[in-house]
């Protein structure tokens, strides 16, 4: 077990949001699941947390009622090797969702991602600041990431 997890606190969704994250992502999977008992405070047998992995990270979901929801101050980063990579992953992640500025969204159970090709990390920080300026303009006139747009800005 990794000693620092994200612990993804649902109303009711839990289940369901990581059978969607464990479709999406390779080298995933459901690793536990727990149930509530007679002490509740979920009705006996609903899920109570399930512990999965995506793309090898460890993560734990809870149904824990209405009282918490998420806020995009905290959000996952996917790096994309590709523009194939970036496209799918956004596609799949935002349906049902929001799609925002700069490779930010919101899936279908309110959970942030940051859907981001590798490459924008160098851009961003050449030696050059003018490449890098004119990066950031480009990247800040997009929702999903294009690579290609990027480059060209970075040229």
């Amino acid at each position: 077990m990794q000693k620092i997890s994200p612990f993804l606190w649902f109303d009711h969704q839990a289940e369901e949001a990581v059978n969607f994250y464990v479709s999406i992502f390779k080298n995933s999977k459901i690793l536990t699941t727990s149930r509530y008992g007679d002490e509740g405070p979920g009705p006996k047998g609903t899920v109570m947390v399930v512990r999965f992995q995506l793309e090898g990270q460890e993560f734990m979901a809870l149904n824990g009622g209405p009282q918490f929801t998420f806020s995009p101050a905290i959000s996952f980063v996917i790096h994309c090797k590709n523009q194939t990579e970036v496209d799918e992953l956004w596609e799949k992640l935002s349906a049902g969702g929001t799609k925002q500025q700069c490779g930010w969204l919101q899936d279908r159970f309110g959970v942030s991602w940051q859907v981001v090709p590798t490459v924008l990390g160098e851009m961003l920080s050449d030696k050059d600041a003018e490449r890098a300026r004119r990066v950031m303009h480009a990247m800040l006139q997009m929702e999903k990431l294009d690579i290609a747009k990027l480059e060209e800005a970075y040229a």
